[in-house]
């Protein structure tokens, strides 16, 4: 059973207005053409192949909030960074795809 949890991204974006959340607390691993089409301005890119490689970057000291395109990869990288050891963890439900919505842009 996993211990990180669902975050909807109005609550996201609230957190991040509210200056809450860091942009190194927000991770997207969506790869570098579809951020580049579409991003958080406060938020890192960390694709999520590269993350076992990027373990040292990120910070356990805060909460992280996981997110990508539709929820789906970042929910395994929730999973991966839990087997770290992270604690912590938020996966974004919906993901960029919801975000984007919420901010009037059609993502996909």
């Amino acid at each position: 059973m996993s211990k990180w949890k669902e975050l909807e991204p109005a609550l996201l974006l609230q957190l991040l207005a509210d200056g809450q959340i860091e942009p190194e607390q927000v991770i997207d691993v969506r790869e570098s053409f579809e951020w580049d089409f579409y991003h958080l301005e406060s938020s890192r890119l960390i694709p999520m192949n590269t993350i076992p490689y990027s373990l040292g970057t990120i910070s356990d000291d805060k909460p992280l909030y996981i997110v990508c395109a539709h929820g789906v990869r970042s929910a395994a990288v929730c999973n991966y960074l839990e087997e770290q050891g992270y604690g912590s963890l938020h996966n974004v439900t919906g993901g960029m795809a919801a975000i984007a919505s919420l901010q009037g842009f059609q993502y996909d």
